[in-house]
């Protein structure tokens, strides 16, 4: 019996263990089959050079439980100022700043008094902030240089920034109670709210065990990606609320299998809602609006509901295949028109 993975000597997956150079045993598990190496079996379910299991395990604990208290204290805040943070995460290319700037000017219109404000996360550059700051919404960048994810501490140090950054600013634009910053320190004002996106830095691995503080993780998925991505990268979707497949009006030009993509999501995660929309046309966009009402406590009120049965996703995923037949079938049409 092996102590660090449980297996069994005559398993035919029998994981196969291996030095670093610390001299620490890590764990590689081997496909007899066809020689395939997986080195997420152990314990702690990553391979880290030099560092055993149990190790690993301890630090991840640490370093995670370092962060959640920040991301405690993040939560906290948002809830005693009336702010619903969502925390956007994705693959790079899917189209989360574009996303967000026609969410912008789609609020623009649905709740014209609505704050609005964004948090943004890359490696490098502010191209993506200059965008939504394009569209009169207060953003700051993050940039974590060689860091994959954004933590709770950034963001704590991004909202500080975004309310000091209206204050010195002066800037009025999104604000119906004569205040410009994302919240309203010492009081809170009875039907107001505020909205803030977190867009993480694009990574469908590292990001999803990162509390943020946020009320729900949004994970986006563009039809150009391949289906598979919610079996691919489990622990995204696992951790995620909604999924929003964006770019829908590409369906006529990709090889993208809607309700497999669906299938697969609520395999990982049996009550994830999914959207489909496209941030570009605006199909789908007012479902996407009417979500982020209820987001944040808005619009008519749902009796709490138990888990789908089975029937109910199967219906679910029907339907949500005819959507896509649908839209799909538009796009041709439009396709069509144009030639």
């Amino acid at each position: 019996m092996c102590v660090v993975c449980g297996c069994s000597d005559n398993s035919p997956a029998h994981a196969r263990h291996i030095q670093t150079q610390a001299g620490e045993a890590g764990v590689v598990q081997v496909n007899p089959g066809n020689g395939d190496l997986h080195f997420g079996a152990g314990a702690a379910r990553v391979s880290v050079p030099g560092m055993s299991q149990a190790r690993a395990i301890k630090l991840e604990t640490d370093i995670l439980g370092a962060n959640n208290r920040v991301a405690q204290q993040n939560r906290a805040h948002f809830e005693a100022h009336g702010v619903t943070a969502l925390n956007l995460v994705s693959s790079p290319g899917s189209g989360k700043t574009t996303l967000l700037c026609a969410t912008i000017e789609a609020l623009k219109k649905h709740a014209p008094g609505l704050h609005v404000a964004v948090i943004e996360g890359d490696q490098q550059t502010s191209f993506d902030a200059d965008r939504i700051r394009a569209t009169g919404a207060p953003a700051i960048q993050v940039n974590t240089g060689k860091g994959c994810h954004l933590d709770a501490p950034m963001v704590s140090e991004a909202f500080a920034q975004l309310h000091h950054h209206d204050h010195g600013h002066g800037n009025h634009s999104h604000d119906h109670h004569g205040h410009s910053h994302p919240h309203e320190h010492g009081h809170h004002h009875g039907g107001a709210h505020s909205l803030l996106f977190i867009e993480n830095v694009g990574n469908l691995v590292c990001p999803a065990v990162w509390d943020l503080g946020e009320a729900a993780k949004v994970a986006i998925l563009s039809v150009t990606e391949g289906e598979d991505k919610p079996l691919k990268y489990p622990d995204m979707f696992a951790a995620a609320s909604l999924m929003v497949l964006n770019k829908i009006d590409l369906l006529p030009h990709v090889q993208f299998n809607v309700a497999r993509c669906i299938q697969l999501a609520r395999r990982v995660n049996p009550t994830i809602e999914i959207l489909q929309l496209s941030a570009t046309t605006g199909e789908g966009m007012d479902a996407w609006v009417h979500w982020l009402d209820h987001a944040m406590g808005h619009g008519h009120h749902h009796p709490e509901e138990s888990a789908p049965s089975a029937a109910e996703v199967a219906l679910r995923d029907r339907v949500a295949q005819l959507e896509a037949e649908l839209a799909q079938a538009r796009a041709a049409l439009s396709v069509d028109a144009a030639r």
